[in-house]
């Protein structure tokens, strides 16, 4: 997880997805005046001959957006699995043998964003 990490030490409680090729980092950070905001970075393995490299793609959130996200956020999920794709069983990935796959640290901190 040291690898997405930015410099300084503002990183509250992080949680790693692991998604085949992809992992995905959903990092709460403070500011210098402690207020919170959310990064979801994916994070994607680019092969180039003999070594790899990572891809980052990276939205900042802030506590003001934290509401329509989920709404806009749920309501994408809820289209593809109701209207979409219906009959597909979308329960067979909640319980992966993937190990690892969801990592999360806290650092200290209690936060409750309701």
């Amino acid at each position: 997880m040291e690898e997405h990490k930015e410099s300084g030490n503002n990183e509250i409680f992080s949680k790693r997805v692991k998604a085949g090729k992809r992992t995905y980092f959903f990092d709460i950070k403070a500011t210098r005046s402690n207020d919170y905001y959310l990064t979801i970075t994916e994070s994607k393995r680019k092969y180039n001959q003999d070594n790899f490299t990572y891809e980052k793609h990276k939205i900042f959130l802030y506590k003001e957006d934290f509401n329509k996200f989920m709404a806009a956020l749920g309501s994408a999920v809820d289209h593809v699995k109701e209207e979409l794709m219906p009959d597909f069983d979308f329960e067979q990935f909640d319980n992966e043998n993937d190990e690892l796959a969801i990592e999360t640290s806290e650092k200290g901190t209690d936060l409750n964003w309701d």
